[in-house]
């Protein structure tokens, strides 16, 4: 290798080694440019009546902060009580489960004989070992953990308070002149190539902007599903679980199943069959997203295979904490426009029809055919 090579080498280790040590900067920057993308949809929105940019920035940011003055007022309050009530009341339903469950095992061991039956009897002596209060406690631990690794978008913290701040204040300053970040960034890009990945950035946008629109309507129809199944069979505490039910939708694969627990615990201080209305009652909402809401949205939404998502969740839950885990759906549509733009068309395509190749002789010549020059029998006589 060359000194060049060496040089280019250090250089690529070391801009990956700050990249990791910033990227939970990183990941706060991205969440101020997904707030500033669904709010320049509302100020294009502003624009199409005719109003000048600044007026439409003013109503975007105006309404936006309006919305999360009322949502605060109206849903954070309750919302708390309720989820206060919603922690006192899991552990005892959960302690419930055990029970029914041990009586289910005793039961069945006493019509069975040999291998089995002391397989349940160390089953069931396992589960009367098991003490609710420890679980809750290593899940608060766990929870404390993720949650500091998401430090830098949500906490109740004074870091986290201020990383809210500072994610506002970035997504405010993207919004009133996103054109000229843009122009910015793209000083960082070859100028050969400044034009392609200006089409490349709109193509992101759009994609972003459909999924928060894909988002939003549908996390609004899961919501109101649940209220609606949850009040049919009177579980309590209906507005925390839909609400909580709603906001773990906008995480696929883990957050509708995180969200069956709380009532499905509390359903079971009342019967062990209202917890398996409760289960019922989530799956069929979700076989109604998949049915019903989905495919009306499908104008806004952003086809990912089950897959990705899932190995994307892994992935970024892994580098970024808690916030990769809420931000993977976005990122991922990013990465998946980045990879298809950047690395399929503009790299891959263009290998479609390569050269053919020289056939290899078995005793190959410094001198071919090419070389040779040609014979001319003047030359004998001269």
């Amino acid at each position: 290798m060359t000194l060049g090579t060496w040089i280019g080498f250090t250089a690529f280790l070391i801009a990956i080694y700050i990249l990791w040590r910033i990227k939970q900067a990183l990941l706060m920057i991205f969440a101020a440019v997904v707030l500033a993308t669904a709010l320049n949809r509302l100020t294009r929105q502003f624009q199409r009546l005719k109003l000048p940019r600044s007026l439409a920035v003013f109503l975007s940011i105006s309404l936006f902060f309006l919305g999360i003055t009322i949502g605060f007022l109206l849903v954070v309050p309750p919302l708390i009580n309720q989820l206060e009530q919603l922690a006192k009341q899991v552990p005892a339903g959960l302690e419930q489960g055990l029970k029914l469950l041990n009586l289910l095992i005793d039961y069945l061991r006493t019509d069975l004989n040999g291998p089995l039956r002391e397989y349940l009897s160390e089953v069931s002596r396992d589960l009367r070992q098991i003490r609710i209060e420890q679980i809750i406690q290593q899940a608060q631990a766990l929870s404390n953990q993720l949650i500091g690794g998401f430090g830098v978008v949500v906490g109740t913290t004074v870091e986290g308070l201020v990383s809210i701040l500072l994610i506002l204040v970035l997504t405010l300053m993207l919004l009133a002149d996103p054109q000229a970040y843009r122009r910015s960034s793209l000083q960082l890009i070859p100028a050969f190539y400044r034009r392609r990945m200006n089409d490349i950035l709109d193509t992101c946008e759009i994609a972003l902007g459909r999924w928060l629109i894909g988002a939003l309507l549908n996390m609004i129809g899961v919501t109101l599903l649940t209220v609606v199944g949850l009040w049919i069979l009177r579980v309590p505490l209906i507005f925390a679980n839909a609400i909580l039910a709603g906001l773990l939708n906008l995480i696929p694969n883990i957050g509708p199943a995180v969200s069956v627990i709380p009532p499905m615990a509390i359903a079971l201080l009342d019967s062990p069959w209202k917890a398996t209305l409760v289960v019922m009652l989530y799956i069929i909402i979700q076989q109604i997203e998949t049915a019903v809401i989905m495919p009306s949205l499908m104008a806004y939404q952003v086809s990912l295979l089950p897959a990705i998502t899932l190995l994307a969740q892994g992935f970024f839950l892994t580098f970024f904490g808690f916030g990769g885990l809420v931000l993977a759906f976005p990122l991922a549509v990013v990465g998946q426009v980045l990879i298809k733009e950047i690395l399929i068309r503009d790299i891959l395509d263009i290998w479609d029809n390569p050269p053919p190749l020289k056939p290899v002789t078995d005793q190959p010549s410094l001198l071919t055919s090419e070389t040779l020059p040609e014979h001319n029998p003047r030359n004998n006589h001269q």
